[in-house]
C-alpha cells in the first residue's frame, strides 16, 4: 500500500477509488519508470483497438482500399469481412495472414518499445 499511495496524485486517479491497480501490476516496489512505461503502453493498445474498431466499421460499411492486394489480381473487396477474412472459404491465405501478423510484431518489438 505505500507504493501505490506514491501515485495517489497522478492524471487518472480519482474518488471514491483514488489510484487503482485491479490486476496488482504495481504491487511491490515501483518506481515511476515503471509505472510510465505501464501508461504508455496502456494508452498505446487503446489506440490501436480504436483503430481495429473503426476498420471494422468502415469495412462493413463497403468501403475498401481500390487496387490489387497481391500480384495475382485479388482486389481488397474480394475478401469477406470480420473473422470470415481469418477463417472460412474466401478467407485471406495463410502466407498473407502470417505477414500481416510478423510486420505486426516487428511494429511492437522494435518502433513502438
Amino acid at each position: 500500500t505505500t507504493s501505490l499511495s506514491a501515485f495517489e496524485d497522478e492524471l487518472g486517479a480519482q474518488p471514491p477509488l483514488g489510484f487503482f491497480d485491479p490486476f496488482g501490476m504495481l504491487s511491490g516496489d515501483v518506481t515511476q519508470e515503471r509505472f510510465d512505461r505501464l501508461r504508455y503502453v496502456e494508452i498505446k493498445h487503446g489506440r490501436i483497438c480504436q483503430l481495429a474498431f473503426l476498420g471494422q466499421i468502415t469495412t462493413r460499411a463497403g468501403f475498401h482500399l481500390s487496387g490489387d492486394i497481391d500480384y495475382s489480381g485479388d482486389s481488397f473487396d474480394s475478401f469477406p469481412n470480420g473473422l470470415a477474412a481469418l477463417f472460412g472459404p474466401d478467407a485471406i491465405p495463410q502466407a498473407g495472414f502470417a505477414q500481416i501478423f510478423a510486420f505486426v510484431g516487428l511494429l511492437e518489438l522494435g518502433v513502438m518499445k
